[in-house]
Formats: C-alpha cells, sequence, structure tokens
C-alpha cells in the first residue's frame, strides 16, 4: 500500500537532517517541497514537485493524489512537520491515509540551544500566515519567554509591539539564519530590533 511522508528536514542546513529523513526519502517515488528543501537531497533521483506559497493547497492535492495512484510519496515540511508545518493542510484535506511523519529539529529548538533557554519553560508561538496577530499580546505578560515565529519580517513584529504598548526596552532575542553558515544572534531591546532589518529567515525570543 502506498504511503505519504512528511519530513520534517530541519532548520536548514544539511547538518540537521536525521537519519530517519533520509531514509524516508530514499524510499519514495515523488518528492515535494520548497526548492530549500529539495537542495538538502540533490541525489535524489525520482519525481521532485516545487513546493510555494502560491501553490501549496494545490501541490497538497498532488500529493495526495499521487498517493491514491499508488506512489510513495515524501513532502518536505522546513524544522517539524507539525509545527507550522505540513501535517495541518495534509489532515484537513484527507484524515483517511497511510502516513507516517517523520519530526525534524524546529529551528524554535535550535534558537532555544543558542540562547541557553530550557524551552519547557518558554511559550511556542507561530504567526505564519497569520499577520502581526493580536494573539502574541496574550502570552508576553505571563512570566514565561515568548519563542516566535514572525509572519515574515522580525522587524515589522517589533514595530507592532511597539505601537500595542509593549515597553520599548523589553530584552528580545533575534536568531537569524539558523544553522547556516551565515548565522547570526542578535540581543538587544524591542526598540533597536525595530529598527534593523532581518532576513526572513528568523526566530523572535521576547523575554
Amino acid at each position: 500500500m502506498s504511503k505519504l511522508y512528511l519530513v520534517g528536514t530541519g532548520p536548514g542546513s544539511s547538518d540537521y537532517l536525521t537519519k530517519a529523513a533520509i531514509d524516508a526519502v530514499e524510499s519514495v517515488d515523488v518528492l515535494v517541497g520548497s526548492q530549500r528543501a529539495l537542495d538538502l537531497f540533490p541525489g535524489f533521483v525520482g519525481d521532485t514537485l516545487v513546493l510555494r506559497a502560491r501553490n501549496m493547497d494545490e501541490m497538497m492535492k498532488k500529493s495526495i493524489s499521487l498517493v491514491d495512484e499508488g506512489k510513495d510519496v515524501a513532502i518536505l515540511s522546513t524544522g517539524d512537520p507539525g509545527f507550522s508545518g505540513v501535517l495541518k493542510p495534509i489532515l484537513n484535506l484527507r484524515d483517511d491515509l497511510d502516513i507516517e511523519v517523520i519530526p525534524g529539529i524546529s529551528s524554535l529548538q535550535l534558537a532555544a540551544a543558542r540562547i541557553q533557554l530550557p524551552w519547557d519553560q518558554a511559550n511556542l508561538l507561530t504567526l505564519h500566515g497569520k499577520g502581526n496577530s493580536q494573539v502574541i499580546l496574550d502570552y508576553l505578560d505571563n512570566g514565561k519567554p515568548t519563542i516566535v515565529l514572525p509572519d515574515f519580517r522580525v522587524e515589522k513584529l517589533a514595530q507592532f509591539l511597539l505601537e500595542n504598548g509593549i515597553h520599548l526596552e523589553r530584552k528580545v532575542a533575534v536568531c537569524e539564519r539558523l544553522s547556516y553558515p551565515d548565522e547570526r544572534l542578535f540581543k538587544g531591546t524591542l526598540k533597536e530590533i525595530a529598527g534593523k532589518e532581518f532576513s526572513y529567515l528568523c526566530v523572535m525570543v521576547i523575554y
């Protein structure tokens, strides 16, 4: 029986790929993922489908139809499939498939490691696809640090927080391009973050 694998590929570098992820990819007929994720498997010899923000729903449905046709398919999910990944959209489409989830190392985990924060003591939040939502404001005063995946630009999130009454001297850290050679860690205040520019590959920690 054909199977759909949802494979976590970690924060970006091949150093953080698990053996389980590699083995799953080597076993399938079709590999689906963003170009950044597909580039982690240059030796894959089957068919590939490129996943983009604008064709997400189409590619999820295409992946399911390929499984229905008898092919084994792996959808690559940067980070972990269960956190702001492909697990939720797949289950929203079909819950009767033979699915195996291969967990990956989330950028939130790596951010916590870089700043030496025990992440079982933190709020975990994703704003991907939600914009700078008011939901984050409910997390910031419960006595725990908040690790957040911004929707897009971390400096825009900082500006949003300032506009909504969060103190300009609030301590924050930005972990940028985690696991890549040009990885950068910036620690400062919310005001400082709001005045800088970062790439879209960032995790923000608010203390």
